[in-house]
């Protein structure tokens, strides 16, 4: 069965309504520049009421690996989307700093386990050169719209045929861009991701979901066996 990450959450009752209605994923951005922009205060206070299956994703563009390490283990986050010109040595150092002990207050030492995403922002072929260096470095990969000025959440579709090249090198895919109810079908027909994920395609504003919306795009994807 396809996943289904719901990105953009910034507020409690588009986590909740997003958890009831069946997601597996919840990406909060943490990139200063995005209309969708949280907090991390905000996002601990939200992750922290959420129910142990739902699997929160911080998403940062070209951050400093010392601050999204913080986040991550502020957040309690399960995975990082780096969505930046981040490169196999960044992914490669953040998988052995991410697993290394970490001191506490009470001077015990703790191991935080954190997948990676690394997004890749698709225009053309050419776009596809730079992921086989990052087959070993990180656990999934995830394909946007490539848009100028925009690190992601443009709402426009690339050609997903280019997302099939992709599947043959092996790691798990998540497809997005420009995702919405009316074309999520043929996506999972053609691309048969491991998930697909949306954010202004279920969004009635930038920084709130569309309840009917998002309800139908997740009825629509628990509805395909792929």
């Amino acid at each position: 069965m396809v996943k289904i990450k719901i990105c953009g959450i910034t507020n409690e009752k588009d986590a909740i309504w997003a958890t009831n209605l069946g997601a597996d994923y919840l990406g909060f951005n943490f990139y200063k520049l995005s209309p969708r922009k949280i907090s991390p205060k905000l996002a601990s206070e939200i992750i922290a009421k959420l129910p142990s299956f739902i699997q929160p994703v911080g998403v940062f563009v070209n951050e400093e690996m010392k601050t999204v390490l913080k986040i991550v283990k502020k957040c309690k986050l399960s995975l990082v989307q780096l969505h930046g010109e981040e490169t196999p040595e960044y992914c490669n150092e953040f998988k052995v700093e991410s697993s290394m002990p970490h001191r506490q207050v009470a001077g015990e030492a703790t191991k935080f386990k954190v997948g990676i995403i690394k997004a890749f922002r698709i225009k053309e072929e050419k776009s596809l050169e730079v992921i086989p260096g990052y087959v070993d470095k990180v656990d999934y990969f995830l394909l946007d719209t490539h848009v100028e000025g925009v690190a992601g959440g443009s709402g426009e579709v690339f050609n997903w045929d280019l997302a099939l090249r992709v599947k043959d090198y092996g790691k798990p895919v998540f497809l997005a861009g420009g995702l919405t109810p009316e074309n999520v079908k043929e996506a999972i027909t053609k691309v048969q991701p491991y998930a697909v994920d949306v954010a202004s395609g279920v969004e009635r504003l930038p920084r709130r979901k569309d309840y009917e919306k998002m309800k139908v795009f997740i009825q629509i994807v628990r509805s395909l066996r792929i």
